[in-house]
């Protein structure tokens, strides 16, 4: 299909995915809290976990071909039927050849690994060079198959993982309008809380988040720049580990930052998610901060899922993030009990300066990295790519204003097309003065004063409702902020529910402690057992 064919038939409501699964018109989506979801189907596979799916296939119980089947079936019935969850931008229509090919390959004594013929869905912003596209949620890179697979995805599918679909997300991972709406994209519409539909499931993860806590895929994977996975992990509730940025490569990802940009994983439990970040680790010449990864990565992170792991931890309260909710600093504090109870040693407080993350000099950095990465990325794709730069982007949103900006605008788009080069003194000031605020001066120093194995706070505070007309509530407390500046490792968990909504906590600490954090989360995990499947209700009071 050309690409003027493409736009036709999008705005007509039809196309861009495969497997039966099509797109509605955006402005035209389903709207947020309309309607019930009927009855949800019973699935087979509902929390089930990937030791859980190799046993099956082991045993000769399951085939890759009849897992990936079911997960198929699971997203016909529910992200375009049913609750309309509309995780998913386009299914891999080769997903069932691949998976004949693996089972193949058990049948002939050979596993590659834990990742072995489990299928694993990515976000819309990492490269694929197969039948699906790449475009980050626009229609300005409509049919874009990029030259190369992206370093992650040609790792998973080493790993012999089937890289199911390309899931929905906040257009251009959120860095394109001010007032707008998180999980929402002109490819794939709005993307909706499977624990209250007219709640949002928060960006720019938000396909990723929804898919893993829906059970519409084994495992995801998201992207994250300022609390990209973190706050859809929380909001719908899940493990999200946001990595040191350089242990998992950026190159073929769609970028915004190249100083906080990583990619990462999203799943229901934090085994998932540790034998999903030991599977795409590695240097990367085509990204120079892998370099870094060098004698810091595993590529076995499930050695760390100890039960035991809070035994001694010493973890420090970081009480300077305000704005939560009370009910979840509620949970923050029965989460704090449990994690004494499990024998850590909780100082309280250990605070960060809320200046380092809280000022406008972030997103100055935001603005002039993304346009230099964004032309860069998009040199990558070649003479014949869709658009060459972030100010054709522009012109095509502005030529095609009632399909990309039926809700919000691109003002942070016009923002950084405006900035200039990387050379500039106003961002190396600002660059240089966020990491030391939030690495030497912030993480860093805090941790060595009192000793730390990580610092832990609420993830993020709860799901607001939908709304095309005012966007997202942005007034709620997220402590996101300094690992994402700093380039840290996150790990967010299920801490529980207020009113039927999931909330999580987050572990983190200085580069490279994945191991410690690990170890922590996983044991916080067991002791307290908060992930609970969404009942995909249409509100909640």
């Amino acid at each position: 299909m050309n690409r003027r064919a493409f736009l036709r038939t999008t705005a007509a409501g039809g196309a861009g995915l495969t497997a039966g699964i099509g797109c509605a018109p955006p402005g035209a989506e389903s709207p947020a809290g309309g309607g019930g979801p009927g009855e949800v189907p019973p699935f087979e596979f509902d929390e089930v976990t990937v030791p859980e799916l190799q046993r099956m296939m082991e045993s000769g119980e399951h085939t890759a071909r009849s897992i990936t089947e079911a997960y198929l079936g699971r997203i016909e019935a529910l992200d375009r039927q049913g609750p309309e969850l509309r995780s998913y931008i386009e299914i891999n229509p080769d997903a069932l050849a691949i998976a004949d090919e693996l089972d193949g390959e058990r049948t002939a004594g050979s596993v590659r690994g834990p990742l072995h013929g489990v299928p694993v869905a990515l976000k819309d912003n990492l490269d694929t060079h197969d039948r699906m596209t790449t475009t980050a949620g626009s229609l300005a890179l409509a049919g874009s198959i990029p030259p190369r697979d992206s370093f992650v995805a040609e790792r998973l599918r080493a790993a012999g993982a089937i890289l199911l679909g390309k899931l929905n997300m906040s257009e251009w991972a959120y860095f394109r309008g001010e007032r707008a709406t998180s999980g929402w994209s002109a490819r794939g519409g709005q993307c909706r809380n499977p624990y209250a539909l007219d709640r949002n499931p928060c960006g720019s993860s938000s396909g990723s988040g929804v898919a893993a806590s829906a059970n519409l895929c084994a495992l995801t994977v998201g992207t994250e720049t300022g609390g990209s996975i973190m706050c859809p992990s929380s909001s719908n509730g899940i493990v999200g580990i946001k990595p040191t940025v350089g242990l998992w490569s950026r190159s073929g990802i769609i970028p915004i930052s190249h100083s906080q940009d990583t990619a990462g994983p999203m799943t229901r439990t934090v085994t998932d998610a540790a034998l999903l970040l030991g599977a795409a680790v590695g240097v990367d010449p085509r990204d120079e901060a892998t370099a870094r990864s060098e004698g810091n990565f595993q590529t076995d992170y499930a050695q760390f899922l100890d039960p035991a792991g809070l035994q001694g931890a010493r973890i420090g309260v970081a009480r300077s993030f305000t704005g939560f909710d009370p009910r979840i600093m509620d949970l923050f504090e029965d989460a704090i009990g449990a994690m004494r109870d499990a024998g850590a040693v909780i100082v309280d407080p250990a605070n960060l300066p809320e200046a380092a993350w809280n000022d406008e000099l972030p997103l100055l950095v935001l603005e002039y990295e993304f346009k230099a990465d964004l032309n860069a990325y998009l040199a990558t794709l070649g003479p014949d790519a869709p658009v060459q730069s972030l100010a054709e982007i522009i012109e095509f949103n502005e030529r095609n204003a009632e399909l990309e900006m039926p809700h919000f605008g691109h003002e942070r788009m016009v923002a950084s097309e405006a900035r200039g080069p990387l050379t500039d003194e106003a961002y190396l000031h600002a660059v240089r003065t966020i990491q030391r605020a939030n690495r030497e001066d912030g993480i860093d120093a805090l941790v060595i004063e009192h000793e730390l194995d990580a610092i832990v706070a609420p993830t993020r505070d709860l799901p607001w409702v939908t709304d095309h007309i005012k966007g997202d509530r942005l007034d709620g407390g997220s402590s996101a902020g300094p690992a994402a500046i700093a380039g840290y490792p996150d790990i967010s968990v299920p801490m529980g529910f207020v009113k039927g909504l999931p909330v999580g906590v987050s572990f983190f600490g200085r580069a490279w402690t994945e191991p410690a954090l690990i170890r922590i989360a996983y044991a916080f995990e067991q002791a307290t057992g908060q992930r609970r499947a969404p009942g995909f209700a249409a509100t909640l009071g």
